[in-house]
């Protein structure tokens, strides 16, 4: 069953379209990969799936509701819930203050403690340096604080924009091994991610993005394995 859908949308910024009657949907539970290169729309369809650029044509649904023009607080409520390019952190607040901050929606207030714990047990990286402020740790760890944020906000569907942007290949690892982790726990999610081949591989379902259009779209080891794929996104 589809809990997230994106039907024909079309959006982008002041008068430049990017993207073009895009149509994907999530499946509960499973892990879906967005990929495609540089300016071919991905981070614009997060941003517009969340509300901080509206849709111009098309509509978004969550659980069987139209949440197309609903402000990005009031579906986060409800439960989507974005980790941003860039991680958007407070830098000048400690590593718990941050995880702390992510428990805004009501619906996770009541289980800031609980959710707390889960979090250090994923990342016990970030307990260690719970009182620490995070401007000052690295990018990967600050990339860890970011997903842990995330979580904390209890989302039913938690959608990650360039999770491995900028850092080591043994960070890369650790992260997509967190969200091993949490795909088995049975969370929803959606991977906008450069690194196509890892996207894949831990990814149950994928869509391609050419120039703001689904090009191609499929179970993640048969995008893997197709030709096309293989060609003009892994180097084979």
């Amino acid at each position: 069953m589809a809990i997230l859908e994106i039907r024909d949308v079309t959006s982008g910024y002041g008068e430049v379209q990017i993207l073009w009657g895009t149509s994907l949907s999530m499946e509960e539970g499973r892990l879906t990969s967005l990929v495609g290169a540089n300016g071919a729309g991905k981070t614009t369809l997060l941003r517009t799936v969340m509300g901080s650029i509206k849709p111009w044509q098309g509509s978004v649904w969550f659980n069987g509701q139209d949440i197309s023009h609903m402000p990005a607080h009031a579906k986060a409520e409800m439960g989507v819930v974005l980790v941003p390019e860039g991680r958007q952190l407070f830098t000048d607040m400690s590593v718990e203050e941050n995880l702390e901050m992510g428990a805004s929606p009501k619906r996770a207030r009541a289980h800031v403690a609980r959710n707390l714990e889960r979090v250090y047990e994923m990342f016990p990286r970030l307990k260690e340096r719970r009182a620490q402020k995070s401007g000052t740790m690295s990018g990967g760890e600050q990339q860890m604080l970011a997903v842990a944020r995330g979580i904390m906000a209890e989302p039913i569907v938690l959608m990650i924009d360039e999770l491995s942007l900028g850092l080591a290949p043994v960070l890369v690892l650790d992260l997509f091994q967190s969200l091993k982790k949490l795909k088995d726990a049975g969370l929803t999610m959606m991977l906008v991610e450069q690194n196509v081949q890892m996207a894949l591989a831990i990814s149950d379902y994928g869509y391609v993005l050419a120039q703001g259009r689904v090009e191609i779209d499929g179970p993640s080891r048969e995008l893997a394995e197709n030709e096309h794929v293989r060609s003009a996104y892994l180097g084979h």
